[in-house]
């Protein structure tokens, strides 16, 4: 089976511009692709994670990536599935965001050889542009009323779409331009969230250069829910193992709904079709070794063979008997005590079981949690010092987070 009909197979591919010519060139390894990431945090998380597989399948056929930075673009901020403007970063931080970007990105794509992925930042050319000129240049390809029926500004227009993020689809549709014209890059993929920006790509170029360029978008990972993927309670999913660990990043996956283990498995590993299709004709208990086999494949692809090994062996101990030896680890230090105690809430705040004193408050007034098996039903509960020295406690909070605390 060919790249493009493996895609096709997995049920990645959502939109394409020409499907015949766009099939042509990834099957025959001449797609010079990009794809865009905005530095709106220091950290990827799972939203972007299925671009970067597809960049990583992609390559491994011949094509050759081109990351795009969102140096320029992240100044403004992209309005696409939000009901609210971005909130405004500092070229600090957006540069900082854009150097995280770039090094985590090197686990999944090569940058070397001979069709090395090329990383760009699009600050390099936006924050150079000079506005009467892109009015000039640019402005008479666009068209107002076909922007205001696109998707990403339409879900926006009751509560108001600024200026500044109106200007964004024209900011990434330049982008597109600016590659094809200095690098010969010639597609564009990208969420299906996207699809306007990128016809928008499309079209400037076939109107300024009089050449074709291709536009295909990803199918968005979403559960049997509707609901996105790569988020929990506490917030993203984060491929930084500081901002989720080797072991939290295993337990989500691990976790998914039994309707979409199989979707998740043909569309973020790199098993062979022929296996996952077996997987297929799993029912009852098997389902659970299929989202072994997920989140041990997902692991290791992001943090590396050892730290889902750990992370494998650590969730079936605990599962199995309760052993803390391998989970996750939460160290206190002298500076955490007030007179030598600690309160209840704040210990699962700093355990990462509760995203503030507010919500650990409610998962103790629900009974949904226990210190070292016994239910903690009082939420002023205090913990002292010489409780959490030794081997610690193992605070549990609803079925399958459990973090064990000590004192450094």
């Amino acid at each position: 089976m060919e790249i493009y009909e493996e895609l096709v197979e997995r049920g990645l591919i959502a939109q394409v511009t020409d499907e015949s010519e766009i099939r042509e060139l990834i099957n025959g390894g001449k797609a010079k692709f990009y794809i865009g990431f905005d530095p709106t945090a220091d950290s990827l998380h799972v939203g972007h994670f299925m671009a970067l597989c597809l960049m990583k399948r992609l390559q491994m056929a011949g094509n050759q990536p081109f990351v795009l930075l969102g140096g320029g673009t992240g100044y403004i901020g992209d309005p696409s599935g939000r009901t609210d403007m971005r909130s405004m970063m500092t070229p600090e931080t957006i540069e900082h965001n854009c150097e995280c970007f770039k090094k985590q990105m090197e686990r999944f794509i090569n940058f070397e050889g001979e069709n090395k992925a090329i990383a760009v930042n699009n600050a390099d050319w936006l924050l150079k542009l000079n506005y009467i000129e892109v009015l000039r240049d640019v402005g008479p390809h666009f068209s107002v009323n076909n922007m205001l029926r696109a998707e990403c500004y339409k879900q926006r227009m009751e509560k108001g779409l600024s200026f500044l993020e109106f200007n964004y689809m024209i900011m990434q549709s330049y982008d597109f331009y600016h590659l094809f014209k200095e690098y010969g890059c010639n597609m564009q993929f990208g969420g299906d969230d996207q699809w306007s920006n990128m016809l928008g790509g499309t079209e400037l170029i076939r109107r300024k250069l009089g050449k074709d360029a291709y536009a295909m978008t990803i199918t968005l990972l979403m559960n049997s829910e509707g609901k996105k993927m790569g988020k929990t309670a506490n917030g993203a999913v984060w491929l930084d193992p500081n901002k989720t660990s080797p072991f939290d990043f295993y337990q989500y996956w691990r976790n998914v709904n039994d309707a979409d283990v199989i979707k998740c498995l043909k569309m973020l590993t790199f098993l062979s079709l022929d296996e996952i299709k077996e997987m297929e004709k799993w029912e009852g208990s098997e389902l659970n070794q299929a989202k072994d086999i997920l989140a041990y494949e997902l692991t290791k692809l992001v943090h590396g063979e050892e730290e889902a090994i750990k992370s494998r062996d650590a969730s079936k101990a605990l599962f199995a008997s309760g052993n803390a030896a391998n989970m996750p680890e939460c160290e206190l230090t002298d500076e955490d005590f007030n007179d030598g105690q600690i309160g209840i809430l704040s210990v699962m705040v700093k355990a990462g079981l509760a995203s503030s004193n507010k919500d650990a408050r409610r998962n103790v007034e629900q009974g949904g949690v226990n210190l070292d098996g016994e239910a903690v039903t009082d939420v002023k509960m205090t913990l002292t010092k010489e409780q959490l020295s030794g081997e610690g406690v193992v605070i549990k909070r609803g079925k399958k987070k459990f973090v064990k605390v000590i004192v450094k």
